[in-house]
């Protein structure tokens, strides 16, 4: 696929389907979080602490969950995404899990998406779509909970109630 010059963030952009699209849509995502960045320091007044906060916590899920795990594109992904994210794939790819972390990053993603939605990229629906799952804290720290209470063969159990699998 070409990617449009004149609309280099246009959604057909996003789409992974092989390794020379992963490739080419983090590039793009690296300089949508640039952007992002920049937005949070100079418009909206941020101080350089929490704009990089923000636009890490954005990073993480992006890049490495959306991008290289899921190969979604970013610019069409549900609530759910961001459920599977927090509640199951950050839990086990990381090995301290926890909340205050997580609610980092759940900060990052639900600004990333209003940034998104003020760039007219995705619908003021669709970031306030996407900011629900973000606030979910209570559901968070339940999934962090038992996870770490998981004995026996109960990770079979304990992922289907958040499974990664769509």
């Amino acid at each position: 696929m070409n990617q449009s010059q004149d609309k280099p963030f246009a959604e057909e952009n996003f789409n992974v389907a092989s390794l020379e699209d992963e490739i080419r849509v983090d590039e793009l995502c690296r300089r949508l979080l640039r952007l992002f960045y920049e937005e949070l320091t100079q418009e909206r007044g941020l101080d350089a602490e929490q704009a990089a906060a923000l636009a890490w916590g954005a990073d993480y899920f992006l890049r490495d969950f959306l991008i290289a795990e899921r190969q979604d594109n970013l610019l069409r992904i549900s609530p759910n995404r961001i459920r599977q994210f927090g509640g199951t794939w950050y839990i086990i790819k990381n090995l301290e899990p926890n909340l205050t972390e997580l609610s980092s990053h759940l900060r990052g993603i639900a600004a990333f998406y209003r940034f998104l939605a003020h760039r007219g990229l995705i619908s003021e629906r669709q970031a306030e779509e996407l900011a629900r799952p973000c606030e979910e804290l209570d559901f968070y720290h339940e999934r962090i909970e038992s996870f770490w209470s998981i004995t026996g063969d109960g990770y079979p159990s304990w992922e289907r109630a958040c499974s990664l699998k769509d």
